[in-house]
């Protein structure tokens, strides 16, 4: 009797435009594996604001850690991170970016968060359904502070999105959910949340972890405005998660 063929070998997946006879668009979830690849990146809502914590995922020594960004600025108050294609994500950084000054200059006040994940979700959407175009394969996380308090959305390569308290994208994302599952308090401050989010990342990474491939940024619900931290910030915020971690017994080291 003949085995049935995979979907794959079968040319279901050679176009966007064409779905499996189970209902799939293989392109679309080939990229969503892409994004699973990616470097790890965790969004955090605490009741200060919202904070962004990420791996830069440095593996060369010659290369310069402050060239590479993973945490970008679409406006004072908005910041996004990616995991998947970078350069992917430039394109829709920059576009956000175009958006929120368009924004601006137009009626002369701050851009909703949500404004810009649709935005940005509608053209994610529109490379699921055309001939010719490839999903993007990037997911994105965007925070920021609206007039009702701090956001947090996640988009994926399909063009959907959902607001979260807390949420991890790329590499590890399975084990950090739970943990911040598991971690996560709606009366968090500031500080704590920057502690759980790299507190799991630290964990994840365990021994490939370094202060040179962690980027941090918050946005405080007070101000309004996107902070990144500097080097000697992520530095403190690290040796303080390090005292805080349990110290394996003696003969246990790998």
């Amino acid at each position: 009797m003949q085995q049935p063929m995979p979907h794959q070998l079968m040319g279901y997946d050679r176009a966007i435009t064409m779905f499996s006879p189970d209902g799939r668009l293989l392109q679309v979830e080939y990229a969503k594996k892409t994004v699973r690849q990616g470097s790890t990146a965790i969004g955090i809502v605490c009741k200060e604001g919202v904070v962004l914590i990420t791996d830069k995922r440095i593996v060369d020594s010659l290369v310069v850690p402050e060239a590479v960004e993973k945490i970008y600025q679409i406006d004072d108050h908005i910041g996004a991170t990616a995991s998947g294609i970078l350069s992917d994500a430039r394109v829709l950084i920059e576009r956000a970016q175009l958006r929120a000054q368009q924004h601006r200059v137009t009626y002369d006040t701050p851009i909703d968060t949500i404004t810009i994940v649709k935005d940005m979700c509608n053209l994610k959407q529109i490379c699921t359904q055309s001939g010719g175009l490839r999903p993007f394969g990037v997911s994105i996380l965007l925070a920021g502070i609206d007039e009702s308090g701090p956001k947090l959305f996640e988009t994926d390569p399909t063009g959907i999105f959902f607001q979260y308290k807390a949420t991890v994208i790329g590499e590890g994302e399975p084990e950090i959910e739970e943990s911040l599952r598991k971690e996560y308090r709606d009366d968090m401050n500031l500080n704590d949340a920057l502690k759980l989010g790299l507190k799991v990342i630290y964990r994840f990474l365990d021994k490939d972890f370094s202060v040179e491939r962690i980027d941090m940024a918050y946005i405080k619900t007070s101000d309004k405005k996107f902070v990144k931290l500097k080097r000697p910030e992520i530095e403190k915020a690290v040796e303080d998660v390090r005292k805080s971690q349990p110290k394996q017994p003696k003969g246990k080291e790998q």
